[in-house]
Parts: C-alpha cells; structure tokens; sequence
C-alpha cells in the first residue's frame, strides 16, 4: 500500500468536496467519528472556497485515492488548518495523525511561522479532546458561527461557536 502527499490542483476540486462533506454531512459521515449531521445539514465547502488564494490544500493518497486532505492557510502571523477530513470509514486509523504531521511541517518549515491555530466547533468534545492529546491547547477565544451564510451549512441549533485552539510548532 502505497501513501502519498500532494498539493491538490482544481482538478480534485470535485473529489475534495465530497471527501469534506462524506466526513462531516449526511448519512456517510456517521460511519466515522467526526460528524457533524445532529448539528448542522447542507453542505460543508463549496468549490469556489477550494480554490483560494494564498492557501495550499493538502492531499494524502493511498493507492492513487484520495483518503485525507488539510487546508493550511497563514492567519493573522499563524498558520491555519482547516478543512481537515478522513475518509469516515478510515477515521480512527492513524491517517488523520499523518495529515495533522504534514500541515504542521508546511506550515513551520514552508511558511516559516512558529504557531498553528484551527477552529473547532465548541459542542464537539470528543474532537477537541483529540486536538489536545497532539498538543493544540484552548485559548481561550472563540469564534462565532457563520448563520444566515449557507456556505458553511444550514445549523440544527442556535448556540454553536468555534473554539481556537493554537499548538506551538517551536
């Protein structure tokens, strides 16, 4: 079995969109253990938020099919992870640890910044949890959730926000 990263190019935009949603949204995504269908419906990214700027999207391959993808970005002097999804039914298998590995040698080697922040949903425990045994700590801030923009999906509650998590990459 062959593993392999790369940077992807509007060529995977399609397959990138249904890993992203197959991993947060719908029936599919309750295979694995990042879902977020009791939470929120509708869509998870779009193609025209894949295709950034000044952003790298991230690919890991195993035998030529996609399996993981990450969105590093560099946010206000830090770098940013985002979009970070697994296949569900290989969630659970080291593959995630890999992508995380990856984005964070991007961002510390290639951007040359010292510090990688994300945002999780702050009902997600389990996830952020997750983010905590790989060294990411709660700042302390939090962001709001975009309601009303269904870009990011249609919220099945009225209380959700982000945590900011940030990790030092020194």
């Amino acid at each position: 079995m062959t593993t392999t990263f790369r940077t992807a190019s509007l060529e995977d935009i399609d397959a990138i969109v249904a890993l992203v949603t197959s991993a947060y949204r719908g029936e599919s995504s309750r295979a694995g253990w990042t879902t977020e269908a009791d939470l929120i419906e509708g869509i998870r990214i779009t193609p025209d938020m894949v295709s950034r700027e000044r952003s790298r999207i991230i690919l890991l391959e195993r035998d030529g099919q996609l399996v993981a993808c990450g969105h590093v970005t560099e946010e206000d002097g830090a770098g940013y992870l985002g979009m970070f999804s697994v296949q569900p039914g290989l969630q659970g298998g080291g593959i995630g640890k890999l992508v995380l590995a990856e984005a964070e040698r991007i961002v510390r080697v290639e951007l040359g910044l010292m510090t990688m922040r994300m945002t999780v949903l702050d009902v997600r425990e389990e996830l952020l949890q997750f983010y905590e045994r790989r060294g990411y700590a709660r700042t302390g801030k939090f962001k709001p959730f975009p309601y009303g923009d269904e870009r990011h999906g249609v919220p099945l509650r009225d209380d959700l926000q982000f945590v900011v998590m940030e990790k030092s990459l020194l």
